[in-house]
């Protein structure tokens, strides 16, 4: 693998690296598939059984099984390679996804056949969300890493606008079947892209998966106290985002009369605010300066879901959406820039699936609890969901610590045999981590 020669930090920088527009451009297609997902589950329990609470267990179902797993996705990701697990995932999401449309044609598909085809397509998404991000630093140069992390983001955003406006499209205008088989095809093309795309190995090849998942647990939760810190951070923010995710939908179906594509609209508005601010927060060096940057940009989002609890036109909703998005993208670059800093590159694979999965693990559970708040009033859940969000910022300055803990990061990988890197492939030797 060829490293651009150019000391330069400019984005074109990153399109010069052979791998990184074919992993970039399958990643896109990946995430504009799960946003996609999300949305049309929620909007198709909504219309074919009116129930938000089911709707609620199903998005929980959708994401914790595979939180649980993180561990073990971890150490699969450094034992066994990243683009093959990857792909693995993303063909699960083909057969489980056309399978519940082929159902739901048949008349055959009731709650008892919904919820556990869902859980088991969860069972393998943390193989490609963290496959993803623990893959960017090691075949970027670590001079780029913030204008990757920014494109990470802003890709990101970008798939949070374009997945549920086209879930919400497809629904209004089809049904949440056509939905979902569209989003089965948009898997299966992120899976032919990435195939067998080469990559660097960096970690231990043990057979021991489940020591090795258990030391990426420990390596999260205890030996690391930046990546616990985030944990703990992003984890209780996202209780308040899996709230919203269900009552969003609720309130401008009921409280404002609107249609699906109504919803997708609106949380187009949120994913696509976040790519400019994103652009710009990648500009800058964020090193030193994320934990200032997280505390502000949850505040501002706090407040904005906080305006939806009294929200009764859709322009408000909207403005508050982008006020939102908009916080979300500085906040992403210095999450994911911090966590790359503080994490020794032999534990990648492991540590970012357990610190992404544990991350996740509030959203599932907010949209579990979303039902019931819903049925106390739609203020209370939209002023839960700000509560948590706020309460995310509080905890920035008191559980992540303030100084660089790459020293210790590497300290810890020294004390495990297990932490050697092997020798990276022929392809890829001169690229590392940066």
């Amino acid at each position: 693998m060829v490293v651009p020669s150019s000391n330069r930090t400019t984005y074109r920088e990153l399109f010069v690296i052979p791998t990184f527009p074919r992993l970039a451009t399958g990643v896109l297609l990946a995430r504009t598939a799960s946003q996609m997902m999300l949305l049309t589950l929620v909007l198709f329990v909504l219309q074919r059984f009116h129930s938000p609470s089911l709707a609620g267990i199903t998005v929980f179902l959708s994401i914790a099984p595979g939180v649980a797993l993180s561990p073990v996705a971890g150490a699969m990701l450094d034992r066994h390679g990243r683009v093959r697990l990857m792909t693995l995932d993303y063909l699960v999401g083909t057969v489980t996804l056309a399978l519940i449309a082929g159902l739901d044609l048949g008349g055959q598909l009731t709650p008892g056949v919904l919820l556990p085809i869902v859980a088991v397509s969860s069972l393998t998404y943390s193989l490609s969300n963290s496959g993803a991000r623990s893959l960017l630093p090691l075949i970027v140069p670590k001079r780029l890493w913030d204008r990757a992390n920014a494109l990470d983001s802003i890709a990101y955003a970008m798939t949070m606008g374009v997945g549920p406006a086209s879930a919400g499209a497809l629904t209004d205008w089809a049904g949440p079947r056509l939905a979902l088989s569209v989003t089965a095809a948009v898997f299966l093309l992120a899976a032919v892209l990435i195939v067998r795309l080469p990559e660097p190995m960096v970690g231990n090849r043990s057979s021991r998966v489940f020591a090795e998942a258990w030391a990426g647990l420990t390596y999260v939760l205890f030996r690391n106290p930046a990546l616990r810190g985030i944990v703990l951070v992003v984890s209780v923010m996202n209780l308040g985002y899996g709230v919203l995710l269900v009552a969003l939908p609720v309130m401008v179906l009921q409280r404002l009369h609107g249609d699906p594509a109504l919803v997708g609209t609106l949380w187009a508005f949120f994913g696509l605010a976040s790519v400019p601010s994103a652009l710009v927060a990648g500009r800058i060096n964020s090193e030193g300066r994320e934990r200032l940057v997280m505390v502000v940009c949850d505040v501002v989002a706090g407040l904005a879901v906080a305006v939806l609890a009294f929200a009764g036109t859709i322009w408000l909703v909207a403005a508050m959406m982008l006020i939102a998005g908009l916080s979300n993208g500085p906040f992403d670059v210095s999450m994911f820039s911090m966590r790359q800093r503080r994490t020794d590159p032999a534990w990648y694979g492991r540590a970012f699936a357990v610190s992404m999965g544990l991350n996740w693990a509030g959203q599932p559970i907010g949209s579990a609890i979303s039902g019931p708040l819903i049925h106390l009033g739609l203020a209370a859940a939209f002023l839960v969901a700000a509560g948590f969000i706020l309460l995310g910022a509080g905890l920035v300055r008191w559980v992540i610590p303030a100084e660089h803990a790459g020293t210790m990061a590497t300290e810890s990988a020294r004390q495990s045999r297990r932490d050697r890197p092997v020798e990276e492939s022929p392809s890829s030797a001169e690229q590392g981590a940066g």
